[in-house]
Parts: structure tokens; sequence; C-alpha cells
């Protein structure tokens, strides 16, 4: 059974991964208004693997005994200046999403909860790849000064991008 500060902050965790999908979700819609599919669909495509971490956790959580507390979702914002600013913001979320997820951690190694230490590993390691990812594409938005036809190329580039759920090792 897992003790009930681990259980709280994992249920805080769970919010904020489906804050987290709920954000990708209106900048994919952002980006449909402003005619760029292909950064909607890589935004589309956050939106569900946001969705897959909440319930990584939301199962872990019932499997280890805890019981999951469901809350309200904050309402995230719908417009922003332009794709770098986007891409500014994901990286910036994406951080936020780290800093929760190392205090999870932090919790795990007081309570000595080794199941809970391992099942972070994943986490810990998908945030790196998540700060990565977001940092590569505001640095490259940056680079072409977010329009032309790096844009576009930019565009088609993230059109591509499909989301395939890890398979549990």
């Amino acid at each position: 059974m897992i003790n009930k500060r681990l259980e709280d902050a994992i249920n805080q965790q769970i919010n904020a991964e489906l804050y987290s999908a709920y954000l990708y979700l209106a900048m994919a819609s952002y980006f449909e208004e402003t005619n760029l599919s292909g950064f909607a669909n890589w935004m589309r495509v956050q939106f569900e693997e946001e969705q897959f971490h909440a319930m990584k956790f939301l199962d872990y959580l019932i499997e280890r005994g805890g019981r999951v507390k469901l809350e309200a979702i904050d309402k995230p914002r719908f417009e922003w200046k332009d794709a770098i600013e986007v891409f500014e913001e994901t990286l910036e979320h994406e951080k936020h999403v780290t800093s929760l997820i190392n205090d999870i951690a932090e919790i795990a190694e007081v309570e000595k909860d080794r199941p809970t230490q391992n099942m972070l590993i994943w986490f810990i390691d998908e945030q790196v790849e998540e700060e990565a990812t977001a940092e590569k594409i505001l640095n490259e938005l940056k680079l072409i000064g977010g329009g032309g036809h790096g844009m576009l190329m930019m565009d088609r580039e993230l059109s591509a991008r499909v989301f395939t759920p890890p398979v549990k090792a």
C-alpha cells in the first residue's frame, strides 16, 4: 500500500498531466487557426502523450492500493503572439513538469518507497527528452525568425509525428 504523502503527490501529478494535455490541445487549436497543421499535429501528439502519462500515474496509484482523486483542470490560455511564444511556453511548462516529478522522487526517496522510485525513472528520462525536444524546436524557430519558408519546412516536418505508446519493458 502506498503511503498518504505519495498518494497525494501522485494525485496532484495526475491533475498536472491532464492540464498539460489540455494546454497542448489549446496550442494545437491555435496552430490550426493559424494554418500550421503540422505544428497542430505535433501538439496533438503532445496531447496524447500527456494523457498517456496521466493514465500511467493513475494505473500505478491503483496498483499500489492508492485512491485516485481527480480534481478540476485549470483553463489553459488559448492565444499566443506566434509559434515562438508557443514553444517558449512549452519549454517552460515542461521544465515545470520536470520539477513536479522531481518533487515526487524526493518524497519517494524520503519515504524509502523503492517501487515509486523505480517507476519514476521512466518519467525522469521522459522529461529529459521532452525538454530537449521543445528546446530544439524553439531554437529552430528562432533561427528562422518564426516565419518565411522555414516555417513551411518546419510545418511539414512536424506533420510527420505520430503517437506511439511505449511498450512496457
